[in-house]
């Protein structure tokens, strides 16, 4: 999407640092296969021959990316294209030849998405090139699971909180919302497996469909102690056969002497340093793209932003670590 520069593309080419927003939409823009991703809308979007002729796809596409990537409502993000320089760039508009698409066009290419299911489509088309290409290594999967919270209030029209979302106790805290459980790829790092449910769901429950068909060692957090009893892995001839590495509770280990060696920690220490490459994907979701908190009511359209989320997530990813979605 390149356009010859107007006079504020050469009088930003003029300061002496680029903004972390710029760099990072400069990354996204580079990394991303637009092509490919319009391809997969295509089909299901109008061809405009009745009505108003429709907006580009890669435009929406664009815009609705920043929009889960900055965590901004549909008014938020039409109004942070007007503001924002780096976003107008980005999405390629010239304000002297076209408007920015407004928040009613926003909402309705959401829910085209989430209707058809195309954010899952991104999700497993990119994870397919990740293995033909070597970047997702197979044979070792990490399972996690984090809480995002829900409005819990029932201040609404329905005078009731989202009758998906559940409250649980974590710690000392109660929680409302739902829950985020993740399979990630134990050499690179990268997600592969997404599935949600309500907060109140454990995560032993769901550690059996994170899991990939030819994996042969897992590992996890204490959560997911017992994993090896439940019905669906002790009765599953793969995964009855696969090595479990979860971690233990701290205080079910023995305590030992000042001068000798502590080999029950240290093989905990050595779970946990392979472990941890799951909190990474959970720090750009949350961190980096500031989703704390669910925007929408359902599973159904938090999981398909979550989709969208991810794929971003492992593209950046990857795009930090220096390397390329096309390079073996």
């Amino acid at each position: 999407m390149k356009k010859q520069q107007t006079f504020t593309d050469i009088e930003y080419s003029c300061r002496k640092k680029k903004t972390r927003r710029e760099k990072f939409l400069e990354i996204m823009d580079e990394i991303i296969p637009w092509d490919e991703w319009v391809g997969v809308i295509a089909p299901h979007y109008p061809n405009g021959k009745r009505g108003r002729p429709p907006m580009g796809i890669e435009r929406m596409l664009r815009m609705y990316l920043l929009q889960i990537w900055f965590n901004l409502s549909d008014p938020a993000t039409e109004d942070a294209i007007y503001d924002s320089y780096a976003m107008r760039k980005f999405t390629g508009i010239d304000f002297m030849t076209e408007d920015v698409p407004d928040e009613t066009t926003l909402c309705k290419f959401r829910h085209l998405l989430e209707k058809n299911g195309l954010n899952k489509l991104f999700f497993d088309a990119i994870n397919r090139v990740m293995v033909a290409t070597g970047h997702m290594m197979k044979g070792g999967t990490i399972v996690d699971a984090t809480i995002l919270n829900a409005p819990s209030s029932t201040k609404n029209e329905e005078k009731a909180r989202d009758p998906e979302m559940h409250q649980t106790k974590k710690g000392n805290e109660w929680r409302f919302g739902m829950k985020c459980h993740i399979g990630v790829d134990a050499g690179s790092g990268l997600v592969h497996t997404i599935e949600v449910t309500a907060a109140n769901e454990h995560d032993v429950t769901v550690a059996a469909r994170l899991i990939r068909e030819d994996d042969e060692v897992v590992y996890g957090d204490s959560g997911y102690l017992g994993i090896q009893k439940r019905p669906e892995v002790r009765d599953d001839a793969h995964l009855s056969m696969i090595d479990y590495r979860i971690n233990r509770r701290p205080h079910s280990l023995p305590k030992v002497s000042d001068n000798s060696i502590d080999w029950e920690r240290l093989i905990e220490h050595r779970k946990s340093s392979v472990r941890c490459k799951v909190e990474h994907a959970f720090r750009i979701i949350k961190c980096q793209f500031g989703y704390t908190k669910t925007r929408y009511r359902g599973l159904m359209k938090n999981g398909n932003r979550l989709y969208a989320m991810f794929t971003c997530a492992n593209l950046y990813a990857l795009a930090m670590a220096g390397r390329n979605l096309r390079e073996a």
